[in-house]
């Protein structure tokens, strides 16, 4: 298992889906950002998704892994989104 912050910038016609499919395996914690723990077969399932949607040529996902995520603190300013919206 592993800890990931991804970022995205996509074409407005394809953000929704892109969104769509990172929250499956993450939590959405701001407009084009999520974090969460996975593993990396999993990791490697989200991936392929995204590559059948994007366009390589425009547009472009990050994924940061945190090596001690224990020691990753964050700092909020204004509104935090409930971690929670994501289940059902």
């Amino acid at each position: 298992m592993a800890y990931f912050i991804v970022t995205y910038d996509v074409s407005e016609s394809r953000v929704n889906k892109v969104r769509k499919i990172l929250k499956k395996y993450f939590m959405w914690v701001q407009n084009s950002v999520f974090e969460g723990e996975i593993n990396y077969g999993k990791l490697e399932q989200c991936k392929r998704e995204l590559m059948k949607i994007i366009n390589c040529e425009e547009d472009s996902i990050y994924f940061y892994e945190v090596g001690y995520p224990k020691n990753l603190t964050k700092q909020i300013i204004g509104l935090e989104k409930e971690l929670t919206d994501n289940f059902l």
